[in-house]
């Protein structure tokens, strides 16, 4: 019997759907629009797909998904938990308070109560000052009071050592047991309030994930796929069981992106390389580096600095849906797009609006496989001179955000992914060969589905107290444990990718470790 896998990916356009054999052969793709809860417009595309490629629901045997429901709650603040917030650090940290840089409004709709308390450890790993018990009971009771709908905890440098994390939780099983409760070392990386930036955002969209998750189940169980695993992308461009991401939803904020980066890989084979994904309002672009999304050291999520694991992205407001318009003796392009709206107010369409897609379908550079597009209708209403100057505009702010992206002066590969990559030229300034791979309107939803599960540990060593090897040994074990835990099959797990960062800024030879591990899905 072949097994088949689904992928789903949510944009902000339209919402991709593929199946896959266990070959990773594209048997079906759709794509059908994002709707304002996600979740509809996530099971339209189920539907749209089991209807229409002949696959018995009893040979599916998984479902990824990529979505953007953490993401939106985050941005449109809404449905977010209230979080209670403890800092262990004192004396230490006591100058800059949690959440001291936050948006207001997100502040306001997440913040119930914060402490700090005395205890944390150095860097070293010794502790700072001793650990205040009955203090953390008596807040952890507070919380309890207040219905806080989830804790967060950080610790100073708990990546080196989580003991003090590690002992609330064990408080808060007893006093608090049905509360999640979030610890900073399994969240974020080297930078106390980053890390705890990130952690009080985890802690917030648990519920929506939960939802989310459920809603989906619910969904799948009402289309017969009852025994189906469901997976979710994580950010670094591999997935992750629904009862991990239930417990790190923060993990799947930018998943998205990753998904089209790592499904240029599986598309060209191509392990290092520039993606560019244009879809109907932004063209995001990243790097392959061995076939994984280069990360970013750090990321801002609605407003708020994070240190999670994300991808190096640049963004621009340029794609599909982007407007066209004239001011004066200059065209302006963007960032403002009509977005799913294209086949109703293209000019190719018959509409009145010029778009990014109308002015590669009247530049010729662009076909359209749909009925009602009619790039005649583009060619005769725009003028020439306005196609010319366009053109070559939107291919200049392609080209400089593919050089802003870029590490080094040398021309690199560059593939060209999304639904709206059809209308980019063969040709681009400081690009080595430009790429555009069958199926690469696809490249999210296969990206989803043909990830690998993983996990990335980071934790920091002193070389003078520890050896090198012992370190490396000690992440690594880590790395896969929680590769493992996120749903991959212990007998596929390998280590992908090891880096250590000296800190030349602390004593004692310290260095930044960095393994990630990853795996065979387990079904």
């Amino acid at each position: 019997m072949t097994k088949y896998k689904i992928g789903i990916d949510v944009g902000s356009t339209h919402t991709d759907a593929v199946i896959l054999d266990e070959n990773n052969n594209l048997i079906y793709a759709a794509k059908t629009m994002t709707t304002p809860d996600v979740t509809s417009g996530i099971i339209n595309a189920l539907k749209l797909i089991l209807e229409n490629s002949g696959i018995s629901k009893d040979d599916v045997v998984a479902v990824m998904f990529g979505t953007t429901h953490v993401i939106n709650a985050i941005v449109q603040r809404r449905n977010l938990g209230r979080v209670g917030v403890i800092r262990i650090g004192l004396p230490a940290t006591e100058a800059i308070v949690p959440m001291l840089d936050w948006p207001s409004d997100l502040k306001n709709a997440i913040l119930a109560s914060s402490y700090m308390v005395k205890g944390g450890h150095d860097y070293t790993g010794e502790p700072i000052t001793n650990f205040d018990d009955n203090n953390i009971k008596r807040i952890l009771k507070n919380f309890t009071e207040k219905g806080v709908d989830a804790v967060a905890i950080t610790s100073v440098w708990s990546i080196v050592n989580p003991e003090h994390e590690n002992k609330v939780l064990d408080i808060a099983k007893e006093t608090m047991p049905n509360t999640p409760i979030v610890l900073s070392h399994e969240i974020g990386s080297i930078g106390l309030l980053e890390r705890e930036n990130a952690t009080i955002l985890n802690a917030a969209t648990i519920n929506v994930m939960k939802n989310a998750i459920n809603s989906l189940k619910s969904a799948l169980n009402s289309m017969g796929l009852s025994h189906v695993k469901m997976f979710f992308a994580q950010n670094d461009g591999t997935t992750a069981s629904a009862d991990y991401i239930m417990r790190f939803p923060i993990f799947t904020v930018i998943a998205p992106i990753s998904n089209s980066i790592r499904g240029a890989y599986v598309l060209t084979g191509i392990p290092n390389a520039i993606v560019a994904d244009t879809g109907g309002t932004t063209t995001n672009i990243g790097a392959l580096v061995n076939g994984y999304p280069r990360e970013a050291l750090e990321v801002e999520i609605g407003g708020v600095r994070t240190n999670i694991r994300a991808p190096d992205i640049i963004a621009i407001g340029l794609a599909g849906g982007s407007i066209v318009r004239v001011e004066g003796n200059d065209v302006k392009i963007g960032p403002v797009s009509v977005g799913y709206r294209l086949i109703y107010e293209g000019i190719a369409w018959g509409g009145e609006t010029i778009t990014a897609t109308d002015i590669a379908l009247a530049k010729g550079v662009m076909v359209i496989d749909d009925p009602q597009c009619k790039s005649e209708l583009a060619k005769a209403k725009i003028p020439q001179w306005l196609v010319e100057k366009a053109y070559d505009k939107m291919v200049k702010m392609l080209e400089d955000a593919l050089d802003k992206i870029k590490t080094r002066p040398e021309p690199e590969t560059v593939i060209l992914v999304g639904g709206g990559s059809a209308m980019w030229p063969r040709r681009l300034k400081g690009a080595k060969e430009v790429i555009r791979p069958d199926n690469a309107q696809y490249a999210n939803a296969i990206g989803a589905a043909t990830a690998l599960v993983g996990a990335t540990v980071e934790k920091a060593y002193s070389y003078e107290k520890t050896s090198r090897s012992d370190a490396i040994n000690d992440a690594s074990k880590e790395a896969i444990l929680r590769a493992i835990q996120a749903g991959a099959d212990p007998a596929t797990v390998e280590i992908a990718e090891v880096e250590e960062i000296a800190m030349p800024y602390l004593p004692g030879n310290a260095v930044k470790v960095r393994v990630k591990a990853v795996g065979k899905l387990k079904i």
